[in-house]
């Protein structure tokens, strides 16, 4: 188990490196974005579809957008849910989990939950979670643990997120 946490840019962008190379060695892979919503056409979704990786966006995009965050709640529920079925399963060999720290942090999904879950998994199942501020349960039962931390980022002298680099 794998876990990308910290402040700094990179930590969905290492996990789909990871995607990337599990799929080329055979491995039947999945993705479950807690955050990003439908309407996001990013880069990663997009190869996904492009190899064939089961892909599922279920957010409804940033907490600060949201104009109902009981919605945006049980939508993080219903994302976990589908993860915790896909760890139990064993049907894939890579489930990354992104973003998941995240409704975590906010109190709508219980993190000793979280951390059994994932815990007991099928033994088959390798994980990658990633998010800011992963807590400590996650970070105590993972194997690897980076914290990217930022030096410097392009958002802060007013450049906006790109595609290609940021999505």
């Amino acid at each position: 188990m794998l876990v990308n946490t910290g402040e700094g840019k990179g930590k969905s962008s290492a996990a789909f490196g990871v995607m990337a190379r599990g799929w080329a060695r055979g491995w039947t892979v999945c993705v479950v974005q807690f955050v990003k919503g439908g309407k996001w056409k990013t880069g990663e979704r997009k190869l996904a579809e492009t190899l064939g990786i089961e892909f599922h966006t279920l957010g409804d995009g940033f907490t600060w957008e949201s104009t109902d965050i009981d919605r945006t709640a049980g939508r993080a529920r219903q994302a976990w849910s589908l993860a915790r079925r896909k760890l139990a399963a064993g049907e894939c060999d890579l489930l990354i989990l992104d973003e998941l720290t995240y409704p975590v942090n906010y109190g709508w999904l219980d993190s000793a939950e979280v951390a059994d879950a994932i815990r007991g998994r099928d033994p088959r199942v390798n994980v990658v979670v990633t998010g800011r501020g992963a807590p400590q349960e996650i970070v105590d039962i993972a194997d690897t643990v980076t914290e990217m931390r930022k030096v410097k980022h392009a958002f802060d002298a007013g450049v906006r997120a790109r595609k290609g680099i940021e999505f």
